[in-house]
């Protein structure tokens, strides 16, 4: 499984979200490609410890959901979305995409910390398995817009 901490893997995202563009053909899900680059900054923000979004410890997404984060298993479309994070607001692609590049750049900066805080609902993670949970949800996303 790739990690959003390998040089080569962020590079990868980063050009894969440059292609996305309003015309990016939708494969699955509601969300439009700006809502969808405004999702994406969610788990970031997150990681990078700027928001919590009310999130809350969850011993379901613990037992059930939380290997699935970084596993190498893709994940299925169309799954369900915490309330927390659907996005039903209006987004424009061009903001979205450049506050979304500005938190790949933070995340960037992040690489050698050693003291991450415990996700809000799944618990302690390691580097690894942050990194590798980024990658995921971002792969997932960019493959939803096909790009």
């Amino acid at each position: 499984m790739k990690s959003l901490f390998e040089n080569d893997t962020l590079k990868e995202i980063r050009t894969r979200l440059d292609t996305l563009s309003e015309t990016s053909e939708k494969q699955w899900g509601k969300m439009t490609a700006g809502q969808m680059a405004h999702h994406c900054q969610l788990p970031l923000n997150v990681m990078l410890e700027k928001e919590n979004y009310n999130l809350k410890p969850n011993w379901f997404a613990k037992v059930f959901f939380k290997k699935a984060m970084y596993s190498d298993k893709l994940w299925k479309k169309n799954l369900p979305t915490m309330k927390q994070f659907k996005e039903t607001t209006e987004r424009d692609l061009t903001t979205e995409k450049q506050k979304l590049q500005q938190l790949l750049d933070e995340f960037e900066t992040q690489r050698e910390r050693t003291d991450w805080k415990a996700h809000p609902s799944f618990g302690e993670l390691t580097k690894e398995q942050w990194g590798k949970m980024q990658y995921k949800h971002l792969d997932h996303h960019l493959r939803q817009f096909n790009v």
